[in-house]
């Protein structure tokens, strides 16, 4: 099947990159968020903007749906003009956003009941990732089903990484979102720990990116930091709640993790601070303060 008639659902942060992406493909694409100026942009590159999840979703061949964890998730997938309203049999639905495992093996069942073909798909990456075609895309289910959806994926993605049934990409995620988290929590304890031994974080961040704990992360993040630039690439308040269910799931199987626990205490801290909207490297600034 050629999946030529795509609805596009969530245009936060990195979701209006990717679709701006997949719109210069030739695609019929229709794209929906409750933030209207925002359809209005992508409309206004080529894509038909729907009034709500169902008119974006209803007559598609693939729907893709980017969105969080919270409040306007239940009325996007399931609410009268939500995206399981319209999409019709057979449509395949990929499930890009970062949910917890309930939420995930509740919207497979959901989309079973009405012959949708889910593709657990959550998106790893940040704006700059998604401005450049540069997404890692997660998958799990029905291998083929993945298979198929390459080629649109391809517009906004450099890897999609197939790892299992319906559920274990959720769970990848979880590690991705541990460890990242924790990185760069990691980095700017170190930042400050320099700076109140009389380093500037240029000089830390020149012997850190030298050998054994040099990574891409450490350097763009690590410069942001450095220069006070908290622009939101990923958005603490995410990145915040993303940890509350990586620790949920360790609870269900028994796990203890003793640095993401230490970890969300800073992040939440941030939250609670105002920082919630910025990217998630001001966490740096709850280390600052104390």
């Amino acid at each position: 099947m050629l999946l030529q008639k795509i609805g596009f659902i969530g245009l936060g942060t990195v979701g209006r990159h990717m679709a701006a992406n997949l719109a210069k493909g030739s695609y019929e694409l229709t794209v929906y968020d409750t933030e209207l100026a925002v359809v209005q942009e992508l409309a206004a590159s080529g894509a038909k903007a729907a009034s709500s999840a169902l008119e974006a979703a209803k007559g598609r061949d693939l729907v893709i749906a980017i969105v969080p964890e919270g409040d306007e998730l239940g009325p996007l997938f399931f609410g009268d003009k939500g995206i399981l309203a319209g999409i019709d049999s057979g449509t395949i639905l990929a499930d890009m956003g970062s949910h917890s495992l309930e939420t995930t093996m509740k919207l497979s069942e959901e989309c079973a009941k009405k012959n949708v073909q889910y593709l657990d798909a959550p998106v790893w990456g940040s704006k700059d990732h998604a401005v450049n075609g540069l997404m890692t895309i997660i998958t799990s289910g029905d291998p083929a089903l993945a298979g198929k959806c390459r080629e649109p994926f391809s517009f906004f993605g450099l890897n999609t990484i197939h790892v299992g049934k319906i559920g274990d990409a959720t769970k990848m995620k979880f590690i991705v979102n541990l460890v990242q988290a924790e990185l760069v929590q990691v980095l700017a304890e170190g930042l400050v720990f320099g700076e109140k031994m009389g380093f500037n974080a240029d000089k830390i961040l020149e012997v850190l990116d030298t050998r054994g704990v040099a990574s891409p992360l450490f350097h763009q993040k690590g410069r942001a930091m450095a220069r006070g630039d908290f622009s939101r690439s990923l958005a603490l308040k995410y990145v915040n709640d993303q940890l509350h269910m990586v620790m949920n799931a360790a609870r269900l199987i028994g796990l203890t993790l003793p640095a993401a626990e230490s970890a969300s205490k800073v992040y939440q801290a941030g939250v609670d601070a105002g920082l919630g909207e910025e990217d998630f490297s001001a966490v740096i600034k709850v280390l600052r303060k104390k």
